[in-house]
């Protein structure tokens, strides 16, 4: 006969937490939400954290190079997904990895023969008012001069007017040789009342643009997640295919961590991928696998080396593998259970393996709840997409913006075989769908919400870190109707009355 559980498989949205004593130094400013994401020893450090527990899903739709650069910005990593060439792959994470905060590579620039009219309509596209002017028109051509919106005046300059006659001159600009650190590029803008500093090489050739105004950002972003080399990290999906090509060039990208991409990580596949990273790139390299929901699953992947453990099958937003296999468990239960599993593997070896939520998430209060239950991290698909960052169009449905976002099991994404073993030639069926989510506006407005939300409840029990919450942290399963009482209810918002019918 099956194996059957005792327990019913339950998800975050039947749990609440319930409050314990904080004292007046637990207040929300204070707490840390540093957290590992890589197996270590016991009174060892982790040879890798991350300083907010979120990272971004391995999908098409979520994890591009400008989505890795801004989370790792907010103190987060993304894995930038695998189900593209090696060659683009490889490319996403050198851009992220070449980002310098604080040096951006100019994205509107200026040939010397272009007209006002032409300025103005490139303006207008990006944004930007100031402009460097090289040779040939591209970002590391060589430095002719520079435009801003002091060169011309457009009710009084004629739009056919040629760059060349009103920019500011290379001779009247001040630049910075290519060594120049960002402190003292910043030191040159205020000394010389600059709003921005070009970066040149040894032949006058463009390499970046110093912004006064970044100054102000890199300010506001004290938790940005850098490595050694003070550039920002960045992960990189993998696959049970072709890692023997795959793995050797993302490394050689810069890639500081990497993430085995699978519906199913309780497989000889995972452990022979394990096995051949192990064997070419020892310990050093880092690499999590996955996604299992219970302790065998936990042990099997744990004993095969991965250095972190991703837990959550069929809870996704876009994932319908319970629906079309029958396969999969409540993302709470599987959290509490793979949890339990770490915790005896530690006690039992010294060892202590990071565990990622993956799926599941619908609301903010559900991440604190992963970590309450286990979790070190979360990886997040739906959440991301929703944002400016996220790779995917824009678009008006019925009158509201939306952002697309399909599943790595969807027919959109299919081309790339993620699912296909042994004797298996083609897709007989989906895992995931095709659908849109609704824009949310910037990644870093949402995610400071959202840490907000994890700040404050955390000291609602007690707790200024997640070890320490995961220690204090008491939850309670509910009923269905105190589902209904935990929202608004028995009473007529103010939103609904503004829609009511005139009488």
């Amino acid at each position: 006969m099956a194996r059957y559980f005792d327990d019913v498989a339950h998800t975050f949205n039947e749990y609440l937490l319930v409050p314990g004593y904080s004292s007046t130094e637990c207040t929300p400013d204070k707490v840390n939400l540093k957290t590992p994401i890589v197996r270590y020893e016991r009174g060892s450090e982790p040879p890798l954290t991350i300083n907010i527990p979120l990272t971004s899903a391995i999908m098409q739709s979520v994890s591009d190079d400008t989505m890795a650069i801004s989370l790792a910005r907010e103190g987060g990593l993304s894995f930038i997904y695998s189900s593209q060439t090696i060659e683009d792959e490889a490319a996403m994470i050198d851009k992220a990895k070449d980002y310098k905060a604080g040096f951006v590579v100019s994205d509107s620039n200026l040939s010397p023969d272009m007209t006002l009219e032409a300025v103005m309509k490139l303006k207008e596209a990006s944004g930007h008012s100031t402009m460097p002017v090289t040779h040939d028109g591209s970002p590391h051509g060589r430095v002719l001069g520079i435009v801003t919106s002091r060169d011309y005046r457009p009710s009084r300059t004629p739009l056919t007017s040629i760059v060349s006659d009103f920019m500011t001159p290379r001779e009247k600009l001040i630049v910075a040789p290519a060594n120049t650190t960002l402190k003292a590029a910043n030191d040159i803008i205020w000394d010389h009342k600059l709003n921005a500093l070009p970066v040149v090489d040894e032949n006058d050739c463009l390499l970046y643009m110093v912004f006064r105004k970044d100054y102000d950002s890199h300010k506001l972003n004290p938790l940005e997640n850098l490595d050694v080399h003070k550039r920002y990290m960045v992960g990189a999906g993998i696959n049970t295919h072709d890692y023997t090509e795959r793995i050797p060039a993302v490394i050689d990208a810069g890639a500081d961590i990497l993430c085995i991409d699978s519906s199913e990580g309780f497989t000889e596949w995972q452990k022979l991928t394990l096995d051949w990273a192990r064997k070419e790139y020892g310990p050093d390299l880092k690499i999590g696998a996955g996604n299992i929901v219970d302790k065998d699953g936990f042990r099997f992947l744990a004993e095969a080396g991965a250095d972190f453990i991703k837990v959550g099958i069929g809870g996704g937003s876009i994932c319908i593998t319970r629906e079309q296999k029958g396969i999969g468990r409540g993302q709470a239960t599987s959290i509490i259970e793979v949890a339990h599993a770490r915790n005896e593997y530690y006690e039992e070896t010294g060892i202590y393996i990071p565990l990622c939520s993956d799926g599941g998430i619908v609301y903010d209060h559900h991440m604190t709840l992963a970590l309450a239950m286990g979790a070190d991290f979360m990886m997040l698909g739906r959440y991301f997409a929703r944002f400016d960052e996220s790779p995917t169009n824009k678009v008006t449905i019925n009158g509201n913006y939306m952002k697309e976002y399909w599943g790595e099991g969807s027919a959109r994404a299919l081309n790339w075989a993620r699912y296909t073993q042994g004797s298996a030639k083609k897709f007989s069926f989906e895992e995931g769908v095709d659908s849109y989510v609704p824009y949310a506006g910037s990644l870093k407005d949402n995610v400071g919400v959202t840490l907000a939300k994890m700040r404050s409840t955390m000291c609602n029990c007690g707790a200024l870190t997640i070890p320490e919450f995961q220690q204090k942290a008491k939850l309670t399963l509910i009923s269905s109707t105190s589902i209904i009482e935990g929202g608004a209810h028995d009473v007529m918002l103010k939103d609904q009355v503004n829609m009511l019918p005139p009488r």
